[in-house]
């Protein structure tokens, strides 16, 4: 048996090519939307993809097995678990017509990818259809699993967020009846042998769940001995309340994703290729009606930038930061190095933003500097400056950290919104006077602070964020 897995470093997301090396066949399990990478690992391996799975539908990225079913004919496996609001739309709606070859699973239900066997268990609680894959190599001589692809149900040191159906789907009083599911879940696992391995679909930094550790894989008996989630599941109230409390705001966009992944995500063919434009071209856009989308650093974007750009360096979070605060239907131009305008079109692609029509160099930006009127700076200010601003009554604090963070000690008077849900929220922010945005390190505000000048209103970054603010001995409130 071939397997791999295939990690996105900042959705934190794991897709695994599993392959059969006596025929040749392989299956991927939870692809992303640029499905080239799969073909060509498989390819350089000797194998051709023949299937695709999933395990749940999506809402941290768009799901790329309806992609590789117009590309190779990949026959598609996915759940027939859940109600009608939790089942694929898009299997009969093949490009040019027709139906997609496809089998729905339920729980018990198998199919083979040569002589790997691949196992569906019923796994409900982060969503209502969730299925796991149990793996065999029947080629090797196996008569039990070697692996579970464990999608959104276990992962190492932690279990799949039950309450997204609420905070991110808006189905309000599903939070509690999900986390129940989930409790009833855990039990499933006394079915699998320890040895199991797990092969989750995301790692740290995720905000599908709340604790995931930075090691790839498990097993299953290492997980029922030091899994904290599964250790709280001694009573189901105990393991309700210890799931729900503490979970992250979900970014903004998740919600479009559950959405797009159900329906069907539109079929791109292949990674856009957007249109190389000059920095006048860039300055002569309406930033109210695109989203202009700089990649440098924040010092290079502070200093000088188009006006109206949001300000999203190429680091762990761009994909998070530009779905939670550029709507999926707006055009996107790119300020971004020529080395990596792929992965930045890569990254956009994956959570949505599919309308990338144009990029421009960072240095034709830089090059324009005070000879263009469309050239606007950032105001960032010390904590001793901030404290005056404060105290004086010149600015409203605005603090754009987790409400878990905000609760634990913020800047006495401010407000929370947390930057993934700005967007959604912005009828909360204070629009009578300044804004001083603040987050834990400045990293975050920052963002926040060139989406609040796009918007037209007036923002400055606490330089240091909230740490400098409590090194340099100013008031907090608890």
């Amino acid at each position: 048996m071939f397997m791999r897995m295939i990690y996105d470093e900042k959705l934190a997301q794991a897709a695994y090519l599993i392959g059969c090396q006596q025929t040749g066949e392989a299956v991927v399990i939870d692809p992303e939307r640029d499905v080239d990478r799969y073909i060509d690992l498989a390819a350089e391996n000797g194998l051709r993809i023949v299937a695709t799975a999933e395990t749940h539908i999506h809402a941290d990225f768009v799901s790329g097995s309806r992609e590789l079913a117009e590309r190779v004919g990949a026959k598609v496996y996915v759940s027939d678990e859940g109600d009608a609001d939790w089942k694929y739309g898009w299997l009969d709606k093949k490009i040019g017509g027709g139906t997609y070859e496809h089998q729905l699973l339920r729980d018990g239900d198998s199919f083979r990818i040569g002589k790997i066997e691949l196992r569906a268990m019923h796994t409900p609680g982060h969503t209502p259809e969730h299925i796991v894959f149990l793996i065999t190599d029947h080629g090797g001589g196996a008569d039990a699993p070697i692996g579970m692809a464990s999608g959104d149900f276990v992962f190492v040191g932690d279990l799949g967020r039950p309450d997204l159906l609420e905070t991110a789907a808006g189905q309000v009083g599903q939070m509690e009846p999900s986390a129940q599911r989930l409790f009833r879940t855990v039990q499933k696992l006394g079915e699998v042998p320890d040895f199991v391995q797990v092969w989750p679909a995301h790692g740290a930094g995720s905000a599908c769940g709340k604790a995931l550790g930075a090691v790839p894989m498990s097993t299953i008996g290492y997980e029922k001995r030091f899994n904290p989630a599964i250790l709280a599941a001694g009573s189901e109230r105990e393991f309700v309340d210890y799931i729900l409390s503490g979970q992250p705001e979900p970014p903004l966009y998740f919600a479009n994703m559950k959405r797009d992944n159900k329906v069907g995500p539109p079929v791109l063919g292949a990674v856009p290729t957007p249109d190389r434009i000059t920095a006048a071209e860039l300055a002569a856009l309406d930033a109210t009606r695109v989203a202009i989308v700089d990649t440098r650093s924040w010092d290079a974007f502070r200093a000088g930038h188009i006006r109206g750009s949001l300000s999203f360096p190429l680091t762990r979070s761009f994909n998070t930061d530009a779905g939670s605060m550029v709507r999926d239907d707006e055009e996107i131009y790119l300020v971004v190095e020529p080395a990596r305008l792929d992965e930045a079109v890569r990254d956009l692609i994956r959570v949505g933003l599919d309308q990338i029509r144009g990029w421009c160099p960072p240095a034709e930006v830089e090059a324009l500097g005070g000879t263009s009127d469309a050239i606007r700076t950032v105001t960032e200010v010390t904590v001793d400056d901030a404290v005056r601003m404060a105290e004086s009554g010149e600015v409203r604090v605005l603090d754009v950290r987790r409400a878990t963070e905000f609760a634990a000690g913020h800047i006495p008077g401010a407000a929370n919104i947390a930057h993934t849900r700005l967007a959604a929220r912005m009828s909360e922010v204070p629009r009578d006077q300044r804004l001083l945005v603040n987050c834990r390190s400045g990293a975050r505000s920052a963002r926040a602070v060139a989406f609040l000048q796009r918007a037209g209103l007036e923002a400055i970054n606490l330089q240091g964020g909230f740490l400098a603010w409590e090194a340099n001995a100013a008031g907090v409130e608890r």
